[in-house]
């Protein structure tokens, strides 16, 4: 009877020797965005982390992902702006109640791992968290043959932050007759791309290096800018002591998300004459002849700023009381 066929890990469809370069690059990059509070380094099994500087510190976590922005990135072959994406997503999330970030933590999921891809979105990761004074302390990257298409992956991340328990922002000082401002976006951020690849791809038949004249980019550039980090204004603002609460404008748009910050009682009259609507939107409005309700919910729409900030200085609203039967955003 012959001998039985080795059946190795590799003819399984995992190669642990790409994994070990994966591996060898996201350590080079994750050292490089170490603070002092890191206490260990990339590769034991859990990470640990010292806070200090707060007399009594509140831990504000968060959790979100890239959406289907990915499928840009596999169109394009462009993987190291993502991971920019997810950190910036995260830090906003925890920006808006007043947290500092202290570390990250990313998932990287791939059917058939390449080493050079790994690494591209990993840089971006750590890109971020430099930019937001944050760092990588860990993860996980599982190569799972069978899980996902040929060429495709997905992105996850875990932000803490912290904040004094004196200065949460938690929106209970807002009171009717304050003032609602906005800060501009860099474009669809990470929400709306299902509607978007469907408008531009789909419906326009564009590809990803279709140049758009009005925007004096292609389709693939305009759709990877950067999700923006608030961090810096929001905190500048904190130190001002003229911040009573902030949103983070993702999936919902202004509508679902500002309501997220008020008091009970409390409703946001928006001006939707006030700030311009990049032309992304426009864009994509032209296209697809979006309802302005949907246009609105699934679109972030803001394009208004703080003079002292360096930015548009343009009121978009103010707090009202609610109304027994009215929304808890009203555009006039």
């Amino acid at each position: 009877m012959p001998p039985k066929k080795q059946i190795r890990y590799r003819d399984a469809g995992v190669n642990i020797d790409e994994a070990d370069r994966a591996v060898a690059s996201i350590k080079k990059f994750a050292r490089g965005t170490f603070t002092r509070g890191v206490l260990t380094d990339i590769g034991t099994f859990g990470a640990c982390y010292q806070v200090s500087g707060f007399r009594q510190p509140v831990l504000i976590s968060s959790s979100d992902g890239v959406g289907t922005k990915l499928k840009i990135a596999f169109l394009t072959g462009r993987h190291d702006t993502v991971g920019e994406d997810l950190v910036n997503h995260c830090v906003n999330d925890i920006a808006v109640q007043g947290a500092q970030p202290l570390f990250f933590l990313d998932y990287f999921a791939v059917g058939k791992l390449r080493a050079d891809v790994a690494a591209a979105v990993v840089s971006g990761i750590a890109r971020g968290c430099r930019a937001n004074g944050c760092a990588l302390i860990g993860g996980e990257t599982a190569e799972m043959p069978g899980m996902y298409a040929e060429s495709e992956y997905d992105l996850a991340g875990f932000i803490v932050g912290a904040a004094e328990r004196s200065r949460l922002l938690t929106g209970k000082g807002i009171r009717a007759g304050d003032v609602l401002l906005g800060l501009p976006s860099t474009g669809l951020h990470t929400n709306g791309y299902s509607l978007a690849r469907k408008l531009l791809f789909d419906v326009a038949g564009y590809g990803p290096n279709t140049l758009l004249p009005e925007l004096g980019a292609t389709v693939g550039e305009v759709l990877l800018a950067v999700h923006r980090s608030y961090l810096k204004p929001i905190q500048a603002l904190l130190s001002a002591g003229v911040l009573r609460g902030a949103a983070h404008i993702t999936g919902g748009g202004i509508t679902d998300n500002t309501p997220r910050m008020l008091p009970k009682g409390l409703a946001a009259a928006i001006d939707s004459s006030a700030w311009r609507i990049p032309e992304i939107f426009e864009t994509l409005r032209r296209i697809g002849n979006i309802p302005e309700d949907d246009f609105r919910g699934t679109l972030n729409l803001a394009e208004a700023a703080l003079e002292k900030l360096g930015e548009s200085a343009i009121r978009i609203g103010e707090v009202v009381a609610q109304k027994r039967g009215r929304p808890r955003v009203e555009y006039r």
